[in-house]
């Protein structure tokens, strides 16, 4: 497997508290490392809903939620596994087989009902994840307007 660090990219937490979204940057080591991403997001102090949005060197993004029955990931593009050792370690994280080192199809995998209660049900979030006219940033922010923080979410981008 070719190792890539990310050349540029950045990582989110979106953050649901008291009716109210906040968002701020996680570690720049989330974008290389999936248990440091997760740690990240597990430092976090809330009653509310926490979600990390990654974008990995205009590749791909990942989604990071945690919830009382686990961990919940989306890759948008399983063959970055190919690639990126993060996106390898979502794929072994769901369990999902790795594509085929010669796979020039893209396809979205994991929990893609994991923002459905935010906002963004199963099918549309695969429709943004499958549009490859996009770069991880702006389906990042579709996403983000989809689920009610996109205002916070374009204010903390504007800023990094």
């Amino acid at each position: 497997m070719t190792v890539q660090k990310p050349r540029a990219g950045f990582a989110v937490a979106a953050v649901l508290e008291n009716g109210g979204w906040r968002c701020s940057e996680l570690d720049p080591n989330a974008l290389t490392d999936l248990d440091a991403a997760i740690t990240e997001l597990g430092k976090i102090v809330t009653t509310g809903a926490v979600v990390a949005l990654l974008s990995v060197d205009d590749e791909f993004f990942v989604l990071i939620r945690l919830a009382p029955s686990g961990t919940e990931l989306v890759l948008s593009d399983a063959a970055a596994a190919l690639d990126y050792d993060i996106a390898a370690d979502v794929l072994d994280m769901l369990r999902a087989e790795m594509p085929d080192e010669d796979e020039e199809e893209t396809w979205a995998e994991g929990d893609l009902g994991m923002m459905s209660d935010l906002g963004l049900p199963s099918e549309e979030l695969e429709m943004i994840a499958s549009d490859i006219d996009l770069y991880p940033d702006e389906q990042l922010r579709m996403i983000a307007r989809r689920c009610g923080f996109g205002d916070q979410f374009d204010d903390l981008l504007d800023r990094l």
